[in-house]
């Protein structure tokens, strides 16, 4: 268990790049999985930004042996990872909170610097 000043540490992760394509996300989701599984009392929040919100989107098919973010972040939920995604980059891409993955908010910018400044870390992919 960490701790920092009598309480809990946090670490904010910030995902900015789309579902596929490249593997930043992936290995953001897997670095949230990680650090829960190693230390389960921590606070894991995930932040998804620009096309990060992707992601997060549910209905994602992939092909039999390739990653599946949408399902990696359903499982991530029920360990108390909190995942919000940017209202501004949702809206962008047409995209609704009715339309992520359940357990996934909409979050915005204000959400993010709350978060930031509550961060005991901060980790962007």
């Amino acid at each position: 268990m960490l701790y920092s000043y009598g309480r809990c540490m946090s670490v904010l992760l910030i995902l900015n790049n789309p579902a596929y394509g490249t593997e930043r996300s992936y290995n953001g989701l897997r670095l949230a999985r990680q650090l829960k599984k190693e230390n389960p009392d921590l606070d894991v929040r995930v932040f998804l930004i620009g096309d990060a919100v992707s992601c997060a989107v549910s209905g994602q098919k992939t092909h039999d042996g390739y990653y599946n973010l949408e399902r990696m972040i359903r499982a991530l939920i029920p360990k108390k990872v909190a995942i919000k995604c940017c209202g501004t980059c949702l809206d962008a891409r047409g995209l609704t909170e009715g339309s992520l993955v359940s357990g996934a908010k909409q979050g915005s910018m204000s959400d993010l610097a709350k978060w930031t400044s509550e961060a005991d870390k901060a980790v962007t992919f």
